[in-house]
């Protein structure tokens, strides 16, 4: 029995849509087991996910790694898969994880990924262009908003460090070759609306990958962090690409930019710095569906 973990922190305006998409899908023999780990929400997010007969477990604190630890304790099958709330399975996507997972090996499981930059600014396209071409994003687990993980695999450790880096985290208990890219899966990742809107997600995702790393350079968790490549944008990406220089200037500018504001301390209730303006236009989108007549 395939089983899905989704933490979810106010996110009423995506997961309707993100369970619509699990519950069309075929899981095999056996149905597919889905919990929502509903954490510090203030809006409808749990109603709506009862509203679709899924397993709900309620958490007082906004915590993604508290919400994943409880979220897992309650699910009750394999291969594990974690699934961010605005994430939509494309058809087949649980099978094709189920086969993938179904030998000895690989242990872990990603889906790949396409950058949804349509109508985004040129600073936003030009980062991810070069972005998305980085090797966490070619080999690793991270950056997907959804991972399988087997039975084997999720012996690897007991519980998610309570830190917001858990992809990385995930990613570093597995070697290359325990890990695999299920090519017939594809998940849309969608880019923020604002430049400011992707400033803010680097910057959390940089204090989280920091705080990661300094916990495994103290020992405090016993796997190998994958090291920070500040120049691999440079050396990977733009220099066999030399057509891509230009938009290489955009990236260095907003990484340095993000490097400076990454040292300050988050004003509290701001450690998440979530990007709303994806979800605000997937809220609006499907206030439309409600009220548009046929």
């Amino acid at each position: 029995m395939p089983s899905v973990v989704i933490a979810a922190h106010n996110e009423a305006s995506v997961i309707g849509r993100c369970l619509d998409a699990l519950m069309r899908q075929d899981a095999g023999k056996d149905p597919l087991d889905i919990t929502v780990a509903a954490n510090g929400c203030t809006d409808g997010t749990a109603q709506i996910a009862r509203q679709r007969g899924v397993r709900v477990v309620e958490v007082e604190e906004a915590s993604k790694a508290i919400a994943l630890n409880v979220g897992d304790a309650a699910a009750r099958g394999f291969p594990r898969i974690y699934l961010d709330a605005d994430i939509e399975v494309p058809q087949g996507a649980i099978i094709a994880f189920v086969q993938a997972l179904g030998a000895a090996r690989p242990l872990a499981a990603v889906p790949r990924r396409r950058v949804d930059v349509a109508g985004r600014p040129r600073a936003v396209k030009a980062y991810l262009a070069i972005n998305s071409r980085l090797p966490a994003f070619q080999n690793g687990l991270v950056g997907r908003g959804m991972i399988a993980l087997s039975e084997r695999g999720r012996e690897r450790f007991d519980a998610f460090p309570i830190m917001l880096a858990d992809d990385l985290f995930l990613d570093s208990l597995f070697s290359p070759a325990e890990k695999t890219i299920v090519d017939s899966v594809e998940v849309s990742i969608a880019a923020p609306w604002r430049t400011s809107e992707l400033i803010r997600r680097l910057v959390r995702v940089r204090r989280a990958n920091a705080e990661m790393r300094a916990v495994g350079s103290a020992g405090k968790v016993t796997t190998s962090v994958r090291s920070a490549d500040r120049l691999a944008w440079l050396k990977t990406v733009v220099l066999p690409n030399p057509q891509l220089a230009p938009v290489g200037v955009v990236y260095a500018t907003i990484s340095v930019l993000v490097a400076l504001l990454a040292r300050r301390r988050p004003r509290p209730g701001k450690e998440w710095a979530r990007d709303d303006t994806t979800r605000r236009v997937l809220a609006g989108m499907s206030e439309r569906a409600w009220t548009t007549k046929p």
